[in-house]
């Protein structure tokens, strides 16, 4: 790539042929699969909020076969162990009589990993699965070893059913770049996936990338340059959710007991990165980063009392930094 024109370009081309090749099976849900592309090349991952049997596990599944990328689900349950995700060392005979142990990899080991309801788990299981997702690695009786690159997780939570489940903690939620609410498709969408799913023709996905192509996006997001003001804005939104900030609007003031840590603020331009480049420009917008501000600071919130009393959401604090930083671009004056 010898410019930076070039570049978006390229990215564009290729995010969206596989765009392209995931629509072929997945009717609807395009904000969905527009997420998880996104955390694709961001290097992040990925928190689904919504009902069972919304094509979740498909989609994952189609990814990996458009990007020749491998595969692993698995069901989080109470019972489930640490060692269920990561692997664990086993007594095996070498051929000369004797024993020794050897590392098995556990599903983790993969490149896209589907954590179906996550919540289910034990506090203990879930930070096995968190620690490896921000460390890429894991550490089995006392060697690490190296997760496959690139490494994605899309985890799913059930937002009704609580009982016998142990929210994430908000550290933990802290660790996943989006949070992305999926919502039941529309009624035409609905008959889509019914003429889908049980007709007698299946769509074939095609590879139309591969593993480097998805290490190269990520190299090119990298280096999208970001003007002092449109950072300065970005800085702005995630103080916008912190209570005690002068950049804070009256429902953070009123609602929120914190807000976003640092980790919110570098997710938000590395998003916002990867929409500009979506739409062909190698240069951050302000835009842009309206558009990642609610998949990436909704679950950076956390709520007081009062708030769940007059039934306010994290959108709702998200939508009101946002209103209150453009009226601020309008009204330098205004505190």
């Amino acid at each position: 790539m010898n410019t930076g024109v070039e570049a978006a370009t390229w990215f564009r081309e290729t995010l969206g042929r596989v765009r392209e090749e995931v629509g072929r099976v997945i009717a609807g849900q395009d904000d969905v699969v527009e997420g998880v592309l996104v955390g694709l090349a961001a290097g992040g991952h990925v928190l689904l909020e919504g009902m069972p049997g919304l094509g979740k596990t498909l989609l994952v599944r189609t990814l990996g076969e458009a990007l020749g990328l491998g595969f692993a689900r698995v069901q989080f349950t109470p019972d489930l162990m640490p060692a269920d995700i990561t692997g664990t060392q086993i007594l095996q005979d070498t051929g000369d009589g004797r024993r020794e142990l050897a590392f098995r990899r556990g599903p983790i080991f993969t490149n896209l990993l589907l954590a179906d309801e996550i919540n289910r788990a034990t506090p203990k299981t879930q930070s096995a699965l968190l620690e490896a997702m921000q460390e890429r690695s894991v550490t089995v009786g006392g060697e690490r070893h190296q997760l496959d690159d690139p490494f994605l997780v899309m985890a799913t939570q059930n937002p009704v059913e609580q009982e016998g489940t142990y929210p994430l903690p908000e550290a933990q939620l802290d660790r996943f770049f989006f949070k992305i609410q999926v919502g039941f498709p529309s009624r035409d969408t609905l008959g889509e996936i019914v003429k889908r799913t049980t007709g007698t023709a299946q769509a074939e996905v095609k590879q139309v990338a591969n593993k480097e192509d998805v290490l190269r996006l990520r190299s090119i997001v990298r280096e999208v340059p970001v003007a002092e003001d449109v950072m300065q804005y970005a800085l702005s939104l995630v103080l916008g959710t912190h209570p005690d900030a002068p950049e804070a609007s009256d429902d953070t003031k009123k609602y929120v007991r914190y807000g976003s840590s640092p980790r919110g603020a570098q997710a938000l331009v590395t998003a916002g990165k990867v929409y500009a480049l979506m739409d062909g420009r190698y240069n951050l917008a302000v835009d842009d980063l309206k558009k990642a501000a609610l998949p990436v600071l909704r679950h950076r919130i956390l709520l007081n009392f009062e708030a769940e009393a007059d039934g306010v959401s994290e959108d709702r604090i998200v939508k009101g930094v946002l209103l209150d930083a453009d009226l601020r671009d309008k009204d330098p004056l205004r505190v």
